[in-house]
C-alpha cells in the first residue's frame, strides 16, 4: 500500500498515477490479452476495446467502494491492519506475477508470441471467456473484488473524506479509474495490433513487453519488501511517492517504446 500525501493536488495525481500503474499488472494484461483473441477469432467489432471495457467494470466496483467508504467515513476508519495486510497481499501477488512472467519470455521457443500470464484469471474459468461487452465488463468487475483492490480503494476513500466527504471520495476513484482506463484501454488496443501481425515483429514486441510487465512487477514488489523491513528507507520514502509512481510508469513507458522501436526496425521473418 501507501503512504498517501497530505496536499489534496499531490494527492490526485498519485491516485492517477495508481490508477496507471495498476492498470498494467500482469493480472489485467493476461486477461485482457486472453478476451481480445477469443473475440477477434470470433470476429466481435469490439474485441479491440475489450482492454476499456474490462477497465470500467472494474471501475464500476472501485467506485461503489469509494462511495460507500466515504459515506460511512465519519462512523467507520479502516482499522491499521488493512493497510499492512494489504500490502502483503500485493507483494506476493507482484512476486509471483513477475516471476512467472519472467519465465514466459525465457521460456518462449523462437518465433513465438509471448502472452502474459495472470493468476486470477484462473480462479474465474469460463467466466474469464466473455464474448459480450457487458460480460467483458463484468469479468473486470469481478476482478475487482480482491482484497487488495478492495483495502486500496477504501484507503483512498477514507483519505479522501479528510478534504471534505464523499464528493471528494469519488473524485479520488474516479482518478484512479481514470488512470487504469488508459493503460487497459492501450493494452487491448497493442494486442489487438499483435493479434493482426503474427511475424516477427509482433514475436520481438511481445517478448519486450513481457519482461517490462515482469520487471515493475518485481520491481513494485521489491519496493513494497524495502519499505516494510527497512524503518529507514521508509522513513526516505515519505515525500517522494510521486516520484516512486512516476518511475513505474517511465519504465513501463521505455518498454513500450522499445518495443515499437525495434517493430519498425526488424524486418518480417523469411522462409526459403
Amino acid at each position: 500500500m501507501h503512504d498517501l500525501p497530505t496536499d489534496w493536488t499531490a494527492l490526485c495525481a498519485l491516485v492517477f498515477l495508481l490508477g496507471m500503474r495498476h492498470g498494467f499488472d500482469a493480472d489485467h494484461l493476461a486477461t485482457i490479452d486472453g478476451l481480445t483473441r477469443l473475440n477477434r477469432r470470433r470476429g466481435a467489432a469490439f474485441a479491440g476495446g475489450c482492454g476499456a471495457l474490462f477497465s470500467l467494470g472494474h471501475g464500476a466496483v472501485v467506485l461503489l467502494i469509494a462511495a460507500l467508504v466515504g459515506s460511512a467515513s465519519a462512523q467507520w476508519v479502516p482499522p491499521e491492519w488493512v493497510d499492512g495486510f494489504g500490502s502483503a497481499v500485493s507483494i506476493v501477488f507482484l512476486l509471483g506475477l513477475g516471476v512467472v512472467n519472467l519465465r514466459a519470455v525465457l521460456a518462449a521457443a523462437p518465433g513465438e508470441l509471448v502472452a502474459p500470464v495472470g493468476l486470477k484469471g484462473r480462479w474465474l474459468g469460463r467466466l474469464a471467456q466473455a464474448r459480450s461487452p457487458l460480460g467483458v465488463a463484468g469479468v473486470g468487475a469481478l476482478f475487482a473484488l480482491s482484497f487488495d483492490t478492495l483495502s486500496q480503494s477504501a484507503l483512498f476513500a477514507a483519505t479522501a473524506t479528510q478534504f471534505g466527504g464523499v464528493g471528494r471520495a469519488l473524485v479520488l476513484g474516479g482518478l484512479f479509474v481514470l488512470g487504469m482506463l488508459v493503460t487497459d484501454g492501450l493494452n487491448g488496443w497493442w494486442i489487438a495490433r499483435l493479434i493482426a501481425r503474427a511475424d516477427q515483429i509482433a514475436v520481438v514486441a511481445s517478448r519486450v513487453m513481457g519482461a517490462a510487465v515482469a520487471g515493475v512487477s518485481l520491481l513494485v514488489a521489491a519496493l513494497g519488501i524495502a519499505r516494510w523491513t527497512s524503518p529507514a528507507f521508509e522513513a526516505w520514502t515519505e515525500g517522494r511517492e510521486l516520484a516512486f509512481g512516476t518511475t513505474v510508469l517511465a519504465v513501463i513507458a521505455l518498454g513500450y517504446g522499445l518495443a515499437l522501436w525495434l517493430a519498425r526496425r526488424t524486418r518480417p521473418m523469411t522462409h526459403p
